[in-house]
């Protein structure tokens, strides 16, 4: 059973804090590991999970300079799951903090990327791919329930899933709000990782502009033709009001990230222009906060 959220955030001054990167093959475990250590953070890639309890005896104790640990677990069997399950509850016995890191992506994402290296899944080394993908994705599913975040690599290139654990872990001392604001568009799908979402479809489409089509929500002509459309100034008062009301309370929570999504049709021209604005009154409220928009290359 994960620690308590009493226990996880007050960790005694001495111990590090543990950063535990788990979830589906081929969803990018060691990319995320990788940029991790770029940050300063003291990794260990496949570390077995009886180990755990060990790797924390020798990060703690007076003169401890390692601050920040992660631990990438890859979980695939029954016993191994087990092990894992005492490792964290050796560490809830030992007041250390710890947070679970769940990476996914969809099935198809996950195919292409073994195809790609040509590798076997390794839960189906002789068979198909996608039947390795939906075994792991059964043995996962309790792990991925107390995952403290959720994140979802589908859609990101290797620059953008950078800036994301930047973004979510690129910090020291306490652990604070970090906020992402995605663009969307509706025909694609909802973004997995989204808390809390916004649909902008009822404002004006540059769309249908003949001038405006072929630019985005970053150009300069769309942001205006937005902004000043009809309803535009008091939708974001309204979500200035939400957002403001709810993320003190996400902190007061224990929670570690939030992921706002913002959808028009195609997420390329409303959906970034106010994803946009929100991202800057969050950050203005002093919260760490990214940006992504997600589709505005599509067509």
């Amino acid at each position: 059973m994960k620690a308590t959220q009493e226990s996880r955030m007050e960790p005694k001054r001495e111990q590090a804090r543990f950063t535990i990167i788990t979830g589906l093959s081929g969803a990018g475990r060691s990319q995320v590991a990788k940029y991790l250590e770029d940050l300063g953070y003291f990794v260990i890639d496949n570390l077995p999970p009886a180990l755990i309890e060990r790797m924390a005896s020798l990060v703690s104790g007076p003169g401890n300079k390692v601050k920040e640990v992660a631990l990438v677990v890859d979980v695939r069997g029954g016993e191994f799951f087990n092990e894992l399950e005492k490792a964290l509850q050796a560490l809830q016995d030992r007041s250390i903090e710890y947070r679970i890191v769940f990476l996914e992506a969809s099935d198809w994402v996950l195919v292409r990327r073994f195809e790609t290296t040509r590798r076997p899944h390794p839960l189906s080394p002789s068979g198909s791919v996608a039947e390795g993908i939906a075994m792991e994705r059964l043995v996962m599913n309790q792990l991925r329930g107390q995952a403290d975040v959720i994140l979802d690599t589908t859609d990101l290139n290797v620059h953008e899933l950078k800036e994301k654990v930047r973004t979510l872990f690129g910090h020291g001392g306490d652990v604070p709000l970090a906020v992402t604001v995605t663009s969307f568009g509706h025909r694609f799908g909802l973004p997995i990782d989204a808390d809390i979402v916004f649909d902008v479809r009822f404002l004006p489409n540059p769309h249908w502009v003949d001038e405006l089509r072929p630019l985005n929500g970053t150009n300069r002509k769309v942001r205006g033709y937005v902004l000043n459309a009809d309803g535009t100034t008091e939708f974001l008062r309204h979500v200035r009001e939400l957002v403001g009301f709810l993320l003190p309370r996400f902190v007061k929570e224990g929670r570690h990230y939030v992921g706002i999504a913002v959808g028009c049709t195609g997420g390329k021209h409303r959906s970034v222009v106010i994803a946009e604005e929100i991202a800057r009154f969050v950050a203005e409220r002093g919260f760490t906060t990214g940006v992504v928009h997600r589709d505005i290359e599509r067509e």
